[in-house]
């Protein structure tokens, strides 16, 4: 299609003639009434400029997507942060007055981290109704899902970590009752602006709620249209078939092509056959019919005889051979092709192969190999030009069978004797020769046509041409296959025609040459296409004194398509001052199978011209013809192509399904029946029959005869006079949602767009993709250099509108592209397979792109309407207990009771265990700490750590001069110090808080964080090492915070050797041991308040776990600065008394083996890491364990491998460990996961003993309706989860609604609450808001077991019961975790999970290393890390959007393309999405490209 772009658009109602079809039942339906007007001027325009009018009324600003730009403006860190309607009812505001915060927030030293009071008007703010959905992503402060008293979280955005991790520090105030929502939100960005033009171009009403509730187990996901009563509808009769004129019976008309040949070498050998011309447009030789006829004789005597070693015959008669010429050389094809012929060898042309990646190249080796091609014959010059490979032999083409090369060079070719002719039978079915042919699909076929078919069709040419011997014909088109083919190779010998064969490269240096060839060998016959017309007529100008007063037909080779229509009237308009007659232009219509079906004959000067069809656009994408008389805008101008051929029948079936006969005001299929068309797909018996031998059946579906007829491929209908219509092809055609759209209609609305400026006109593809259930529309077209993105965006947007007004079809994708990167057919048009499939498989580069999802994505489920939940026993008993699924609830073995009072004793307190253990057994080596090379740094017996933590005591009272109770922040890097420390701070009685050190060379980032900590926890002192406090007072410190009021820093380095004046023992248990601050995955920094009663609680319940004693070994690999990890590095060991190798993360940077060479080299059985560490071994050293098993690494003695998180266990990347590793020993069954949350910092831990690990399946669709249903693996839409560890001695899990907060079944997803002796106290807050704590750490269910406190930890999972069987011999209780109730998205009514969504994501290309999502405003946003290069940006947001609508169901509103690593994680390896969602919109993520899909 691309090459014959280049012409104008649709030709519109006010010109040409008019064709009325009027339906009546007794009435013929086809009625015409013509309306003459001869005003032949290119309206095509006006049609889309008034298309387009309509749109400018309407003010509707579309968001231009953002391009990296080098210099951003800063805006503030917070004050873009849209409210979240997700925590709470819609209204509900996250916004409060700063008044209402209070002084204590003043005393954190940030003016400017709260919201301002400026609002903009209502109209600017969200518009909840976007998909008939009122959630958005749910980030409330904290884990208040319930109906808590309302509290306003003020989060503060700070930096910990290395990685300069960005954490929120939330602090929770009580208000008063909330106030309405304030009816705007501050947008003071440009990401904002834009998301809010967004959302004002997807404003719809709101759908009205559902009756029923949308089950799991509906198969039927996609909404099905309901037919419109007023689509138009087929009322004619069923159509007869049309019947060309007789085959006149000529008496001199040869037996066969080749004696055409053969009379006319002897008795005209010095009449001229064909004249080539140079790149100048000179002619270059001319080929005489004699010199024709010796020539391909010589040939056709080499070919059978002379290409086998000692005259061996290599060919037979029926062998297939490739024709490999330029399209400058016809004089070598014409020889080539007759001796063929002669040779009675089967001629198969093909291009010439430019590259090994050449567009289409392994579809035309497809070609060559059903045809099975081994011999290829070609000029000596155009074998000089193929790609040579280094040896010089011709290059390997990809998918191409080894072919012999065969020049066929004058010089080359052995003359006959005397005595040698060669055999001309008469024309039999045998094939003649195959002409290729690209399907829709971008196959590459072999039609065949007989030797029969190849004279009946000259003779029906001739026929209908009129051709008379030793006329001139100019040839534009391509002499290798079609029309260029039939006349100018087939046609003209056998009526001893004069061929000028004009080649494209010709064209595009003279335009006119063409023209000038016709005045200068007074042509009677012309053959062009419309691009040639178009192109002469713009260079005309050049040329005064041209003639075409002898052309008697100028035939249109691809006058069928509907914008042929205005090419040949313009072009007429201009020449007929030069002699033009306006009844020698001649359309025809043509396909390779069915060759030519009709052409426009030669009309008689002063005739009436034939009339024109002006039809409904929107009748035609029903199949219907129907008169467009009401609306000009959509009205499509089709001119006919005459008649039937002489001697063929033809008929219009329906394009899909059975052949069934359509009826007069019906487009259909043009089928013909003729000895004149293609036999068969060679080599491809089963696609052959549904094309060549096609039998048309009545509306009954019974045969209406016995005879044959060939699919053409052509879209068209029989008018008046039974002049034949076509208005499409069958691979142009576009099915939408059941309606039919042209790609080349669209093509002429996109270049009516006054295309000029941005884009080429040639150069614009149209196809579609399959998305989602439904043909989606892709334009693409390439862009002129100098085009500036304004100009860009205008068009494309325009573009949209012009096409959505006048076919009444949304886009799915607009992209444009650099000028000449689209994959091009031989003679430059563009390769639309190629581009299709580079779109889907993310390699075409756009420059720019716009994807339209909303509009055209029409399919959708309805959004699930929330039913009302009614809170009561009654109702949760019906609704999961009467069909017998159980109570969803799981617990850890018993604890136990210690009977001995002096063990009571030794776990009453830590402080008084490691007291106990530096007594008796004090030479026993607790801890070990490794540096990157796997040398031991320091360890610490039981009793050198009793005296480091005495020393610590006695300097905090003497230094520090603490009291009992104050909070003392521990600032040290990983190691032993920090665990001296910890325990220094219980024997003076102060409350520990381990922070995570700033980075040195990161302090503006890193260094905050720690300052807030400081102030939130009100620490009276810290207790860090030289270096460090060196740090926290230099100069680069103070430009980030005020260094002059940090509190009493303490170095602990060389401390005197003092003791205490004694050893502090907490007077009751229930006193806080430490506070443990996190950030939590919504990037809130929450500390929660940890008692000694829970200390000895958990570490009891991980040494009965774990079978943990003095004589054994562990290894830890995790941050000591939180949760688990904090309790495995700094306590576990004092308390069971097994010895701990602690390997701090950081320095696997340095060393990535180390972790796995230490379990090799200490012959670990157990060891705990996190997933940060895992990755780092996956990607780092996966490739290098043959050079690792080399080095003696050994891993077979690890037992179990546990993975510390506070998330959903990570399948993927556990189970590329274990395969990994595998050769090195890895037993698969040691990898599994720990969970804990806030509060209660370890909740699962598979232990040494019990089932393994399960994994299920389970259904998507479900999950997304908080439902639990297992499916197979690899079932559609199934998502894998492994159990997150066996559940802890002590603890009881009960699945909850969060809502209603009642228990439920095991086929419920629900929020996991916890029973527990080791939970947390509470939060550390600085207002003792206690309702809040109350709800978190100590709540009761709504009914069924209302005595139980629980605590809720805000993760969604579920409980199975599996096969196996734990110790005690009953069936096993599985916990599976979800995710975050804080992370999960709201949308349509169903609830997402981010990862989910994520997984799909970075599936989608091989450029996405990470990707993250969030909400805001009913948006669903993308953020995707590109790895490769920036030209490959713009190839991932189709292939996003794509991916997410087809496995998820919903629409991506903003895809940003962003550097690696600019997703925040936190040192767990968790991703911080509320934090990027505010990096978003305060612009300061620097992206490489914002897309806003409209």
């Amino acid at each position: 299609m691309g090459e014959d772009c280049n012409r104008p658009s649709l030709q519109h109602t006010n010109s040409g003639f008019l064709l009325q079809v009027i339906s009546s039942s007794c009435l013929l339906p086809l009625s015409l009434s013509f309306s003459l007007s001869l005003v032949a001027s290119d309206i095509h325009t006006e049609t889309v400029q008034a298309a387009l009018a309509k749109h400018k009324e309407e003010k509707m600003a579309l968001p231009m997507p953002t391009k990296r730009r080098s210099t951003y403006v800063q805006s503030p860190v917070m004050n873009c942060t849209p409210p979240d309607s997700s925590s709470g009812s819609e209204n509900e505001s996250a916004l409060l007055r700063q008044s209402s915060v209070g002084a204590d927030l003043e005393a954190l030293d940030t003016p400017s981290l709260l919201q301002p009071p400026s609002l903009q008007s209502p109209d600017s703010w969200i518009n909840h109704s976007v998909q008939g959905s009122s959630t958005s992503s749910s980030a409330s402060s904290t884990l208040s899902h319930g109906e808590g008293k309302p509290e306003l979280c003020v989060k503060l955005r700070l930096c910990v970590s290395g990685q300069g991790e960005c954490v929120y520090v939330c602090v929770t105030v009580f208000v008063g009752p909330l106030t309405p929502h304030p009816p705007g939100v501050p947008v003071n960005s440009r990401v904002s602006t834009k998301i809010q033009q967004l959302l004002n171009t997807l404003k719809r009403p709101k759908r009205p709620p559902l009756s029923e509730f949308f089950m799991d187990d509906q198969e039927e996901i996609v909404e099905v249209p309901q037919p419109d009563p007023n689509t138009p509808r087929p009322e004619g009769r069923p159509i007869i078939p049309v019947k060309g004129e007789p085959l006149g019976v000529v008496t001199n008309w040869p037996p066969a092509l080749q004696a055409a040949l053969v009379r006319w070498g002897a008795t005209q050998g010095k009449s001229p056959a064909l004249t080539a011309l140079d790149i100048t447009g000179k002619p270059l030789y001319t080929l005489t019919y004699g010199k024709l006829w010796s020539r391909s004789v010589k040939l056709a005597y080499t070919l059978l005889n002379k290409l086998g070693p000692k005259n061996e015959q290599v060919l037979k008669p029926g062998d297939r051979v490739a024709l490999v010429y330029p399209n400058s050389d016809p004089g070598m094809f014409l020889v080539a092709f007759y001796g063929c012929l002669l040779a009675e060898v089967i001629p198969v042309p093909i291009e010439v192969p430019l590259s090994r990646k050449d567009a289409g190249s392994s579809q035309v080796g497809f070609l060559l190999g059903s045809c099975s091609v081994s011999l290829a014959l070609t000029s000596e010059i155009c074998l000089k030009g193929l790609p040579k490979m280094p040896t010089g032999e011709i290059l390997q083409f990809k998918g191409w069978p080894r072919l012999k090369w065969v020049v066929t060079d004058s010089k080359y070719l052995t003359k006959p004797g005397k005595d040698w002719q060669p055999h001309i039978p008469t024309a039999n079915t045998d094939p003649a020769y195959i002409e290729y042919k690209a399907s829709k699909e971008g196959t590459v076929m072999g039609v065949a046509v007989s030797k029969v078919a190849m004279l009946t069709h000259c003779q029906a040419l001739t026929q209908a041409c009129n051709y008379c011997e030793g006329e001139t014909l100019v040839n534009v088109l391509d002499f290798k296959k079609d029309m260029g083919l039939w006349h100018g190779v087939l046609t003209s010998v056998m009526n001893r025609i004069h061929t000028i064969s004009v080649p494209y490269a010709v064209m595009k240096a003279c335009p006119l040459s063409w023209v000038q060839r016709v005045h200068i060998h007074k042509a009677r016959v012309a053959l062009v296409k419309c691009r040639d017309l178009h192109w002469a007529m713009m260079a005309h100008r050049e040329q005064r004194d041209t003639s075409l007063e002898s052309l008697h037909m100028l035939i249109v080779a691809d006058g069928a398509n509907p914008w042929s229509v205005s090419s040949c009237d313009a072009f007429l308009n201009v020449f007929q001052i030069h002699g033009l007659k306006p009844e020698v232009i001649c359309p025809c219509a043509t396909s390779p199978e069915a060759m030519t079906v009709a052409i426009r004959r030669p009309g008689v000067p002063g005739t009436p011209l034939p009339a024109r069809a002006i039809l409904s656009m929107g009748g035609l994408s029903h199949g219907v013809i129907r008169v467009n008389a009401e609306d000009k805008n959509s009205a499509l101008t089709v001119q006919d192509v005459g008649h039937v051929m002489p001697g063929a029948l033809m008929c219009i079936v329906k394009p899909e399904g059975p052949p069934q006969l359509c009826k007069t005001d019906e487009i259909g299929e043009i089928v013909v029946n003729s000895r004149a068309g293609g036999n068969m797909y060679y080599g491809l018996p089963g696609v052959t029959k549904n094309t060549f031998e096609v039998i048309p059946v009545n509306t009954l579906g019974a045969p209406i005869g016995e005879i044959p007829f060939v699919r053409s491929g052509l879209l068209g209908f029989v008018g008046p006079g039974n002049l034949i219509f076509v208005v499409g092809k069958n691979e142009g055609l576009l099915m939408v949602s059941g309606r039919r759209h042209n790609a080349d209609d669209l093509v002429a609305t996109a270049l009516a767009v006054e295309p000029v400026k941005t884009v080429y006109r040639g150069r614009i593809a149209v196809f579609s993709v399959t998305v989602f259930y439904d043909e989606r529309i892709v334009v693409v077209a390439e862009q002129r250099p100098d085009a500036s993105e304004e100009d860009s965006f205008q068009w494309m947007s325009r573009v949209l509108q012009a096409i959505d007004s006048i076919h009444q079809v949304g886009l799915y994708s607009l992209a444009l592209v650099p000028a000449n990167t689209l994959p091009k057919t031989h003679l430059g048009g563009i390769h639309i397979f190629e581009t299709k499939q580079n779109f889907l498989d993310g390699n075409l580069h756009p420059c720019n792109i716009l994807m339209c999802p909303h509009t055209c994505v029409t399919n959708l489920p309805k959004p699930r309407q929330k039913q009302p939940v009614g809170v009561g026993p009654a109702s949760i008993m019906v609704g999961n207990l009467v069909a017998g699924k159980r109570i969803a609830q799981a617990a850890g073995r018993d604890l136990g009771m210690i009977e001995d009072q002096d063990l009571v004793r030794k776990h009453q307190f830590l402080s008084e265990a490691l007291q106990w253990r530096a007594q008796t057994d004090p030479d026993h080596c607790l801890y070990v700490l490794l540096n990157a090379k796997g040398l031991v740094v320091s360890t610490a017996t039981c009793v050198q750590l009793h005296k480091r933590a005495e020393k610590i005591a006695a300097a905090l009272t003497e230094k520090g001069s603490v009291n009992t109770g104050n909070n003392v922040v521990l600032l040290y890097p990983p190691g032993i110090d920090l665990i001296a420390s910890f325990y220094g701070c219980l024997y003076a009685g102060c409350v520990p808080v381990t922070v995570r050190p700033p980075h040195p060379q990161n302090l503006a980032a890193t260094l905050p964080t720690v300052r807030m900590i400081i102030d939130v926890s009100k620490a009276a002192c810290i207790l860090t090492t030289q270096n460090l406090m060196r740090i926290l007072r230099s100069k680069e410190a103070a430009a980030t915070v005020n260094i002059k009021t940090w509190p009493t820093i303490i170095d602990t380095d060389d401390l005197p050797r003092r003791r205490p004046p004694m050893i502090y023992k907490p007077p009751t248990a229930e006193m806080i041991a430490y506070l443990d601050f996190s950030v939590s995955t919504t990037g809130m920094l929450t500390g929660v308040k940890i008692s000694h009663a829970a200390v000895s609680a958990l570490c009891r319940s991980i040494k009965l776990q774990c079978e943990l004693y003095s004589s054994r070994q562990i290894a830890i690999c995790l941050d000591p600065y939180c949760g688990l990890g904090f309790v495995l590095w700094c306590l576990a060991s004092v308390y069971s008394g097994h010895q701990s190798i602690l390997i701090p993360p950081l320095e696997l940077e340095s060393c990535l083996p180390l972790w796995l060479s230490t379990l090799s080299q200490y012959r670990i059985r157990d060891t705990f890491c996190s997933y940060s560490v895992m990755e780092l071994c996956t990607k780092g050293i996966g490739t290098q364990t043959e050079i690792l098993k080399a080095r003696g690494l050994n891993l077979s003695c690890v037992r179990s491998c546990v993975v510390i998180a506070e998330e959903r266990p990570r399948l993927a990347l556990t189970m590329s460990f274990s395969k990994l590793f595998k050769d090195l020993g890895l037993s698969p069954r040691a990898v599994s996961t720990a969970f804990g949350s806030r509060v209660n910092l370890a909740i699962c831990m598979q232990g040494t003993t019990g089932p393994d690990t399960s994994t299920v399946y389970v259904d998507m669709k479900s999950l997304r309706h908080d439902r639990v249903r297992l499916v197979e693996r690899g079932a559609p839409q199934s998502l894998p989860l492994m159990e997150s560890g066996k559940i802890l001695p002590g603890v009881r899990v009960i699945i909850v609604n969060p809502e209603t907060r009642g228990p439920l079944g095991d086929s419920h997803l629900g929020e996991i609450w916890i029973n527990s002796p080791h939970s947390a106290s509470g939060y550390y807050a600085i207002y003792g808001e206690e309702s809040l704590q109350a709800d978190h750490f100590n709540t009761k269910l709504s009914f069924g077991d209302p005595t139980t406190l629980w605590a809720r930890t805000g993760y969604l999972g579920f409980v199975k019961r599996t096969e196996l069987l734990d110790a005690a011999g009953d069936r096993h209780d599985a916990l599976f975790v979800v995710g975050s109730l804080d992370e999960t998205l709201e949308l349509r009514g169903l609830r997402y999970h981010p990862i989910d969504i994520e997984t799909s994501v970075s599936r989608a290309h091989r450029s996405i290393a990470e990707s993250a999502v969030f909400t805001w405003t009913n948006l669903l946003v993308v953020v995707a890390e590109l790895s490769g290069s920036e030209q490959d940006a713009l190839d991932l947001v189709p292939l996003v959007t794509n991916v997410v609508l087809e496995e998820h169901h919903l629409i991506v509103g903003v895809v940003v393309i962003v550097d690696p690593g600019v997703i925040p994680i936190n040192s767990r390896g968790e991703k911080q999405r509320m934090h990027l969602r505010d990096s978003f919109l305060a612009d300061q993520l620097d992206p490489i490209y914002v897309a806003y899909n409209m």
